[in-house]
């Protein structure tokens, strides 16, 4: 198996819309084509159960700006 050591980044596109995705050591990042900011999902998140409560939250910050 290969060790994650440094960023990946892939582009996704969700309907019309493309996204780059980029997993790396401390979790995942989704970012619309374009911009800076995104949506993060860290691994500890996820393997807690937490994931859907910092996505929510992260979400709703992000609506406000």
């Amino acid at each position: 198996m290969t060790r994650l050591d440094k960023p990946l980044r892939r582009e996704v596109v969700v309907g019309d819309q493309p996204y780059t995705l980029t997993i790396d050591p401390d979790g995942l990042k989704l970012v619309e084509k374009g911009r800076r900011k995104g949506v993060e999902l860290r691994w500890i998140d996820l393997v807690n159960g937490d994931a859907a409560l910092a996505a929510a939250l992260q979400a709703s910050v992000m609506a406000s700006r």
